[in-house]
Parts: structure tokens; sequence; C-alpha cells
């Protein structure tokens, strides 16, 4: 028998226990454990998920990585031309871990309506572009059809359609500036077919998507001549090396641009996300441990004359201070108990219903997402285990000073 836990197990069921002078402070430390155990689960799980979430979005409307002309303007518009034979395409077989390719193409113009105009820039796509990107965002209508006829389908942003006022099967005229001085626009009419919502204000104010074939057609460009490719990895994680393997793999006249290079500024932000977490990791761990030693010292001076006791029947230091220990390791257990209980609980409600609303134009998602991932939940637990338990073993250490004939003295 192991009488060290066993004398921890009847202390705590101990009828006088809950009616102690420590039970305030014991209360107080398994609510620090707790609220400390809610927090560091909703801050890690909310910080990934936003990072991850805006990753994804970034990602399905640009790719991993972009290969592009040399030649091309600092903008967003492609000017020269790229032809679509190239070694990579359609399948970038020498470097690993990329799935898809895609071309596109982008051309700045004006729609105009009889109430409206906005300056936007059309996205030209193929046969090839893939389409499970955007379908997690289209909140409205279907996805083009660009298999078969040139057609003058496109997909279009809620916030363009908003500020346009219009709606899935209205058409409208769009205008695109010739590169010659002195020339009339060129007059295209599309059929909106869906409309999408990314929260990516950045792309939802700009970019409407459609056939590849007409850019080539206003900008005389052959049929096999795109503006960019789109290159999609099967790990983000990887994109640093990848992107410097497709550099290499990609001609002299090429240049290739990850979306952490174009975006350099959100995932510069995202990145104090990791610093955050880190900084409320620390503070809650912290609380909860200098908690836990004020209630083991509450526990330890309040059984003095127990710790009098089992010294004077032979029992050495460090079992006593194993029965204390046990008895700090079930505080601690109540309080992980219903930290994640809570901190769970709260997480799965965010994820099935999006009560937290964020502001899309400042945080690019309309709603706090949320990362559940039982790897982190359980290492988190151990964690707080493992430093509350070394910290411990410090006021642990004051039942060593502790004397039998004074501890057990009659007053």
């Amino acid at each position: 028998m192991n009488l060290e836990y066993f004398i921890a197990k009847r202390l705590i069921t101990a009828k006088d226990y809950k009616s102690s002078i420590s039970a305030p402070i014991i209360k107080i430390a398994i609510s620090a454990i707790a609220i400390g155990m809610i927090m560091m689960i909703i801050s890690v799980a909310t910080g990934i998920g936003l990072q991850q979430k805006i990753r994804e979005k970034i990602s399905a409307f640009n790719g991993h990585i972009i290969i592009s002309n040399y030649d091309n303007n600092l903008s967003e518009v492609t000017l020269v031309p790229i032809s679509k034979k190239q070694d990579f395409y359609p399948k970038f077989n020498s470097v690993s871990g990329i799935n898809h390719i895609q071309a596109i193409a982008t051309k700045a113009g004006i729609i105009r309506t009889e109430n409206a105009f906005e300056g936007i820039v059309l996205k030209g796509v193929g046969k090839d572009y893939n389409w499970n990107n955007i379908k997690e965002y289209l909140v409205s209508g279907r996805i083009p059809d660009f298999s078969k006829n040139l057609n003058e389908e496109v997909v279009i942003s809620q916030f363009l359609a908003n500020r346009l006022n219009l709606k899935v099967g209205d058409s409208f005229n769009t205008f695109f500036i010739k590169e010659e001085q002195n020339k009339l626009p060129i007059s295209r009419r599309f059929k909106i077919t869906g409309i999408f919502n990314s929260g990516f204000q950045e792309f939802d104010a700009t970019y409407i998507i459609g056939d590849i074939r007409h850019l080539q057609r206003i900008n005389k460009w052959n049929a096999d001549e795109v503006g960019a490719f789109e290159v999609f990895l099967d790990n983000f994680n990887d994109i640093k090396v990848k992107g410097e393997q497709v550099y290499e793999q990609t001609g002299s006249t090429l240049d290739t641009k990850t979306i952490i290079e174009k975006y350099s500024y959100i995932f510069e932000w995202l990145q104090l996300f990791d610093f955050n977490i880190i900084v409320i990791l620390v503070v809650m761990i912290l609380v909860a441990t200098i908690n836990m030693v004020v209630a083991l010292l509450v526990l330890i001076l309040e059984r003095t004359q127990m710790i009098g006791i089992l010294k004077a029947l032979g029992a050495d230091n460090w079992s006593v201070r194993k029965i204390f220990l046990y008895n700090a390791f079930y505080l601690i257990i109540r309080g992980l108990f219903w930290g994640n209980l809570i901190g769970i609980s709260l997480l799965l409600i965010q994820q099935h219903f999006g009560i937290i609303k964020l502001n899309p134009e400042n945080y690019y998602v309309d709603q706090a997402p949320v990362y559940l991932n039982w790897g982190y939940i359980i290492a988190l637990n151990f964690l707080t285990i493992g430093v509350c338990f070394l910290v411990l073993l410090i006021p642990s250490y004051i039942i060593t000073k502790i004397s039998p004939v004074k501890a057990i003295r009659f007053d």
C-alpha cells in the first residue's frame, strides 16, 4: 500500500476538510487553475485558428506561390504575357509537395451600371482553375463553367454587388482601357452567376473572376499566353523552402513570389499572435502556480501537528512532503478538469454558432475562428502540471524545518 497516497486521500475526503481554514484558499487555487486553463485553451485555439483561416483565404485566391514575368509592373495587372509551354506546366514534377498549378491573367477595368460605377480587376481563369478553394466562400449562385465555349459568366464579391446594387442573374458592362493612346475603351458585358464573400477586404473590394479568354482577346494574346501561374502546395509550412525550389526550377525571365512576400504586412501581423499566445501562457501558468504555492503553504501550516506526529512515528521528510504533493496534485487535477470542460465547451459553441463576431476590415474574418486539436490541449495540461509540481517542490521544503517536538507540544 502507498502510505503517502492513503493519508493524502483521507485528508481530501475528511469531513472537516471543506470547513477548514484553508477551504476558501483551496477554492481560489482551484478556480485560478481552471480560469488559467480556460484562457490558455481559448488563446491558443483562437490564435492558431485566426492564423490558419487568414492563410487559407489568401492562398485560396492567390495560390501559395505566384510565378510571373519580371517585366510586369508592381500593380495587380499583368502586362507582358507568359507562354503556357513551360516545363513546369501543367504538372510541376521537378518539385515535390506541389498539388496544383493554374494559369491566370488580370486586367483593370471599370464596372458601369445605371446608378454607380466601380474600379475593378478582372481575374481571368481557365479550365485548370481549382474552384474548390472558392466554393467555401460562395454565398449565392453557382460557379461559372469555362470548360467549353467562351462565355460572359463571372463571380463577383458581395462587397461589390452591394455597392453596385447587383444580384445573381444580373448583367453589367465593364470597360477596359486600351494600351494605345487616344483609343476608346473596350466594352465587355458580363453576367453574374455567383457571389462570394471571402471577408478579405483587399480582394473583395477589387476582384471579379471571369473567363481568361476575354483578357486574351482584349490584350491580343495568343491562346497559349497567360499572365501568371498560381502554385498550390500540400503543406503551407513548407512555403519558404518550396518557394526557393520553384524559383530555381523556373526560367531566368520568370520571377516567383510567395504569398508571405506578397502580403508581408499581413503575415508580420500574424506573427504577433505567437508572441501574444506565449505571454498569455506564461501569465496564466504564473498565476496558477502562485495560487497553488499559497494553498500548499496553508495546508502545511494547518497540518503542522500531523506532520510532527508522522515524523515522531518515523516518517522521513520526503514521505511527508509526498503527502502534501499528492494533495496538491488532486487540487490541480480538479482545476484542470473544470478548466478543460468549460474552455472546450466555449470553443465548441463558438465553432458551431459563431457568437463572437469580428470586423473583417481589421481581422480579415467576420467571426473568431477556432482551431481544436487534442494535441495542444493535452500539451497545455501536462505543461501546467509539470510547472506547478516543480514550483511546489520549493514550498514543500518547509516540512523539513518542522520539529516533531515543537509541532506536537501541548499548549
